[in-house]
């Protein structure tokens, strides 16, 4: 899929690659959602009404020139009315999503507001969230009330429209999406956690706290070479993260891979490039501990350093928030994968840690992994590592499905996990160590 480069890209193919990416995501429907762009003039471009999400191209976008004056093959989405109304709200905005994805939807017709207290990145990306009342879809009316409900708050860059779906505006187009995105994940991380148990939720203060753990200031070096070896690492990274993305494994927002290269050297993902649009050159090459010029590296760069440094074995990790995964992590239910035995022989018992471990005191992972390929982080992600980079997105597959066949399971009856001696017998015949 192409990048989004939004200061190259004209609006109506940047609203193109976002409504497919988020049609082909199962986040909306054929006839669901629309997006618009406001240029610089005042022209504001649209998705158009009645035109196949799956398969609309550059030219069904439509323009809408500040007169009022429609340029375009189609009439504009009838919702155009809250989308102009945004705008006049918020003059610094340059971009407006609405769409119906399913967990978002739930909320709507409950009358809830996702908590987004649940995971740092959630209220970091998404702020606070507002709720509008009903009104019939397309009206003036509905126009009103969502431009009444970003008016009570000068934050509010998300609202939840009841019985209907989002509405969430951005400083530009990708800026809007990843809230969008995440939002959504929010949801779907709340509803797996409630069929689990109860959410754990997050202070401010921990938000807070979290954040000024991150380290950095990392030490760097200059005139980095780029052998083919290399290269071919950075191909496999970029690879792996948009394949979990096409599979829900990762979102915009989140999502770290890295690879051993040679010793103890490895490359690894960059915070703040959408996931979705990563490229090779934005991998970060680490070096003796050091930090290739002009870039930076992973929040979670020394975590990821130690677990190089103290077990041989392990040549990739990957930490990611998928969403099953997930209900676990921020419900502190045990993820109990004794319930499925191919998953116990690529997993084994997956631990979970506390909050801000990863940063606060990581040599508690870095044991955990010692014995075990995986670990969950309460409230934030979770790590799995491999001698290999498919092994270890492997194991980030099974564990998901697993995942999400218990949190199935748990809303039809008891779970039956197998026995130790059964375990007992697996760890034999598969030679598990």
């Amino acid at each position: 899929m192409k990048q989004l480069d939004t200061q190259l890209m004209h609006p109506a193919e940047q609203i193109k690659v976002v409504i497919s990416r988020i049609y082909r995501s199962g986040l909306t429907t054929t006839s669901g959602g629309n997006i618009s762009i406001k240029d610089e003039n005042g022209d504001i471009w649209i998705t158009p009404g009645s035109v196949d999400k799956g398969s609309l191209t550059v030219k069904d976008i439509v323009c809408v020139k500040p007169d009022g004056t429609v340029v375009g093959p189609h009439k504009p989405s009838s919702e155009f009315p809250f989308h102009k109304a945004i705008y006049e709200i918020r003059p610094h905005a340059t971009a407006v999503i609405h769409a119906h994805p399913p967990a978002l939807v739930s909320f709507s017709i409950t009358k809830q507001i996702p908590n987004t207290n649940i995971i740092p990145q959630a209220k970091n990306v998404c702020g606070i969230v507002g709720f509008a009342p009903y009104d019939v879809p397309g009206s003036q009316n509905l126009g009103k009330k969502i431009a009444s409900e970003f008016k009570k708050h000068p934050e509010y860059q998300a609202v939840i429209m009841e019985n209907h779906g989002v509405v969430l505006c951005g400083d530009d187009l990708m800026d809007a999406y990843q809230r969008f995105e995440t939002l959504e994940f929010c949801a779907r991380t709340l509803i797996n956690a409630r069929i689990l148990g109860e959410p754990t939720y997050l202070t401010d203060a921990d938000i807070n706290r979290h954040e000024q753990a991150i380290p950095h200031n990392f030490p760097v070096f200059m005139n980095a070479s780029y052998p083919s070896d290399e290269r071919a690492i950075r191909s496999a990274i970029v690879n792996i993260v948009r394949r979990a993305c096409d599979q829900g494994l990762m979102i915009s927002s989140y999502g770290t891979v890295s690879v051993r290269w040679r010793g103890n050297d490895f490359l690894i993902t960059p915070p703040g490039v959408p996931r979705w649009d990563i490229e090779p050159h934005n991998i970060v090459q680490v070096k003796g501990g050091t930090i290739e010029a002009g870039k930076i590296p992973s929040r979670s760069v020394a975590l990821h350093q130690a677990i190089y440094q103290s077990n041989p074995k392990i040549n990739s990790i990957i930490l990611t928030q998928p969403p099953h995964l997930m209900g676990f992590c921020t419900s502190g239910t045990k993820f109990n994968v004794r319930t499925i035995p191919e998953s116990w022989i690529l997993l084994k018992d997956v631990p979970t840690v506390p909050f801000g471990t990863q940063y606060e005191d990581i040599q508690r992972i870095v044991a955990e992994l010692q014995h075990v390929p995986a670990v969950l982080l309460a409230n934030d992600s979770f790590i799995v590592t491999g001698d290999a980079l498919l092994q270890t997105f492997d194991r980030l597959e099974v564990a998901e499905f697993s995942a999400k066949s218990l949190v199935m399971a748990n809303s039809i009856g008891s779970l039956s996990p197998i026995s130790d001696a059964e375990v007992e017998d697996l760890r034999i015949a598969f030679k598990v160590e």
